[in-house]
């Protein structure tokens, strides 16, 4: 057993053990040692507490820790070095933030800067690192909370404080600047030392769900629309169980997650507006901007805005053109609805079966249409997306789980590349370059199930690709990249030609800003002794696809890069 004086390293590890944080991770700073030397008597000790995991990188360390807990749904700590560190974290917190996933983030600052001759803190601090009004200045407009630790005698609560915080709702992240005097400042700890409760679930009201069942008692054409519904697995089947006994359709825009079954007869896609002349009643069921543009929804329909929390207060601006509002938790709000409709006997009505019937139809036909997309794509001689889309559905396992952030083929990838399982899509909030870093929290928390990062090349140079490859390595977290190879940020040419359709770019094909010459992708991963192809001939993809997997499964790392032909 070692023993000695507790201090500020040891109130920081005891507030995330209570407040049950499975993980630390980090892109180590100095300021740090008294967290490390915590964390080594710990491990000596043979004490239960928070597992540390070593980052590369600082965005990859929050958008790991986002990744796991979009999954399993619990906080993580991320320690991050002083003002810097912070600032190239911050795309990942800003993630957090829109995408209202709690987290929370420490970094620490000297504030003595050599001034104090009992306590050196080094001078990177006074020359290089300090930041006038303090780090937490840097995220303040994109977190729920952030402050300073102003003492040894607060810091532990301050960071039970914070951790609480990040699990309300809105949900989000929150942040503590600690600098290094206060951790290393003898700690006492407090007269009462608790495991931190759970977050309650907020819960509507029972009018709300009784105007709601009779709203769609009524309708004779409901629709849904959803970006998240499949946040957690029982909002997933919750929605199903409603859209089978109601015979209400379920369209999804802007996905963040995998929110129901793609080859069910009530999934009508990824266009909600296609369906608004032929629905009387639009449940948006915790979708931000549930069409685009905002003045462009159902204007002749009844609208509902479902969700613990229906208005973005991150969002600049937002339209829902709601006329009612149901809010709770939308698990809790799904169950309720569920009950509360079949206990009125509402599913037998005669016009449920009579827009089941249509319904079936329509995605009949949208399944037939994407039918003739992918056999036009097979067609040729090149590789088309949609072709590559279908042949990772057909040779993934059912189980996998995509991390996808990919720009101008995001469409095709949502309607064939297969999934049908809740938590098996999910996409990162706000900018690019957080893909593989969602991916490996993906894998921490699904280590069992393959995990592939379907990447635009564009997006790929965004993100920390080094970095990432070599924690995937360390830590034993193996997936597997597609990178859907273009050539170009194909984004920017279109942006270009909306704005200038006639312009000189467009008659010259002089463009600015697009063109990518990038390596042979493949390659990356060999350092880290993982598998890599690059597969130009649509006859060798499949097989490339199989040779990728068959390493994921040894354990490896793997990348397939697939030069497309848009």
């Amino acid at each position: 057993m070692v023993t000695q004086p507790k201090d500020g390293g040891e109130a920081i590890l005891e507030a995330f053990r209570n407040l049950g944080i499975d993980y630390i991770i980090s892109s180590p700073g100095s300021e740090w040692a008294p967290v490390w030397d915590a964390l080594a008597r710990q491990k000596v000790n043979e004490t239960d507490g928070p597992t540390y995991i070593n980052c590369w990188h600082e965005t990859l360390a929050v958008d790991m820790a986002l990744g796991y807990t979009r999954v399993t749904g619990k906080l993580q700590a991320v320690l991050l070095h002083a003002g810097v560190g912070l600032l190239q974290g911050s795309v990942g917190i800003h993630s957090a933030y829109q995408g209202e996933v709690p987290v929370l983030i420490c970094s620490g600052e000297a504030t003595s800067y050599g001034e104090n001759p009992a306590l050196d803190p080094q001078g990177q601090w006074y020359r290089n690192l300090s930041v006038v009004g303090g780090p937490n200045t840097f995220v303040a407009p994109f977190v729920k909370w952030s402050g300073q630790a102003t003492s040894p005698y607060t810091l532990y609560e301050q960071l039970v404080r914070a951790g609480e915080m990040a699990q309300r709702v809105p949900k989000g992240p929150t942040f503590l600047d600690i600098p290094i005097e206060t951790m290393i400042h003898d700690w006492t700890p407090p007269a009462k030392i608790r495991k931190i409760a759970s977050a309650p679930k907020t819960q509507p009201a029972t009018e709300s769900i009784t105007e709601l069942v009779e709203l769609i008692a009524n309708s004779n054409r409901p629709m849904i629309i959803t970006e998240s519904v499949g946040k957690e697995p029982e909002g997933f089947r919750n929605l199903l169980q409603l859209a089978e006994l109601m015979a209400i359709p379920v369209t999804e825009s802007a996905s963040l997650y995998a929110n129901f079954p793609k080859s069910h007869s009530m999934h009508l896609g990824f266009n909600p507006s296609s369906y608004f002349n032929q629905s009387d009643l639009v449940l948006v069921m915790g979708a931000r901007a549930p069409w685009y543009p905002p003045p462009a929804g159902p204007v002749h329909a009844t609208v509902v805005a479902i969700g613990e929390n229906p208005i973005k207060g991150q969002m600049v601006h937002q339209n829902l053109l709601a006329d009612h509002y149901v809010e709770g938790d939308l698990t809790t709000t799904l169950r309720l609805l569920g009950e509360a409709l079949r206990d009125a006997g509402a599913g037998e009505a005669r016009k449920v079966q009579e827009r089941r019937a249509f319904w079936e139809a329509e995605h009949a036909k949208l399944q037939a249409a994407y039918r003739t997309e992918l056999d036009a794509a097979r067609d040729k001689q090149t590789i088309d997306p949609v072709a590559l889309c279908a042949a990772i559905s057909e040779v993934m396992p059912d189980n996998t789980v995509y991390a996808e952030e990919v720009t101008s083929h995001r469409a095709a990838i949502h309607r064939h590349v297969k999934w049908e399982g809740p938590q098996q899509y999910f996409h990162p909030s706000g900018g690019l370059g957080q893909g593989l870093g969602l991916a490996l929290g993906l894998k921490l928390a699904k280590p069992d199930q393959p995990v592939v990062a379907l990447m635009g090349d564009g997006g790929f140079l965004y993100n920390p690709v080094l970095p990432s490859f070599g924690v995937a390595g360390e830590a034993k977290l193996p997936f597997l990249t597609v990178v859907f190879n273009n050539g170009n940020y194909e984004a920017m040419r279109r942006n270009h030609l909306h704005y200038y359709p006639s312009g000189d770019s467009a008659k010259s094909d002089i463009w600015y800003g697009v063109h990518i010459p990038g390596p042979n992708y493949a390659q990356l991963v060999e350092p880290f002794g993982g598998y890599g192809e690059r597969v130009e001939d649509p006859t060798k993809l499949k097989q490339a696809l199989q040779n990728a997997l068959a390493a994921l499964q040894e354990g490896r790392l793997a990348l397939v890069d697939v030069v497309l032909d848009k």
